[in-house]
């Protein structure tokens, strides 16, 4: 009898990268984390910061070694550390050590991930897809979220996510934020040249009623078209080899040493 997948084996699909830009923007709408970023963080300027930090952490605890995980898991308490502050009348509380809001980055990953999956790759069965979701709960509890919160289950994690979705709100500090980060205006010349490609991705791949928070155009056009590339997607990586589908896992698990 064979070994259920595992984060391990979805996580290192370069593919999934696709869904990185919608993963962020989940998690700037809810309010206590959009607004902690907006006043301690730099990453809309410097996108590739926040994306170097999230990916090492994320590929050292799908595949990484224990000194990997540990090297990742200090670097994103150090940046998190300062990230608080009391409510006040232009901003809500938040704490990004706050275990609520650590769980919500976590299911953004996780769904955004699959989200890409989905589109991609053919289905998992229940099993598998069952141990897969169970892992992603560790990209919450390495930074010390209880594992009690992580919904034991895809079916409860899917009440949760339909909850979280319902409570979610984005002003226009938070879409100012977004604007700053899509925009990528001081980000190197390869990545404001495939950026047009990830602001595509980035909108079509969010839950309409985010979309609609952000004020983002969508037609039944790019519905389209994103299908295609998906479909696309789909043939590539069926005939790369798995050197070429997880070169960015490999040169993250590097810098960490």
């Amino acid at each position: 009898m064979s070994q259920p997948l595992g984060i391990g084996d979805i996580a290192p699909e370069s593919v999934l990268l696709a869904g990185a830009g919608s993963a962020i923007l989940l998690q700037l709408a809810n309010p206590a984390i959009g607004y902690g970023v907006a006043r301690h963080s730099d990453f809309a300027a410097n996108p590739l910061r926040r994306l170097h930090g999230t990916l090492a952490y994320i590929y050292a605890h799908s595949n990484g070694t224990r000194e990997q995980q540990a090297k990742a898991r200090l670097a994103v308490q150090r940046a998190h550390q300062p990230v608080k502050s009391a409510a006040t009348s232009t901003h809500p509380a938040y704490d990004a050590g706050d275990p609520a809001l650590q769980l919500w980055v976590a299911a953004t990953l996780y769904d955004a991930g699959m989200r890409v999956h989905g589109r991609v790759f053919a289905a998992l069965p229940h099993g598998d897809a069952e141990a897969v979701y169970r892992d992603y709960g560790v990209l919450g509890t390495a930074l010390g979220m209880p594992a009690a919160l992580w919904p034991p289950t895809i079916v409860e994690f899917r009440k949760y996510w339909d909850a979280q979705l319902a409570s979610l709100s984005v002003d226009d500090t938070i879409r100012g934020v977004a604007r700053e980060l899509l925009a990528a205006r001081n980000a190197p010349w390869w990545i404001k040249a495939i950026m047009p490609l990830v602001r595509f991705l980035t909108v079509g791949l969010l839950p309409t009623s985010v979309r609609d928070m952000y004020r983002f155009r969508w037609s039944k056009r790019q519905e389209n078209l994103l299908g295609i590339l998906f479909k696309a997607a789909a043939v590539a990586v069926k005939v790369l080899p798995p050197w070429i589908r997880h070169a960015p896992m490999r040169f993250y698990l590097k810098r960490l040493g």
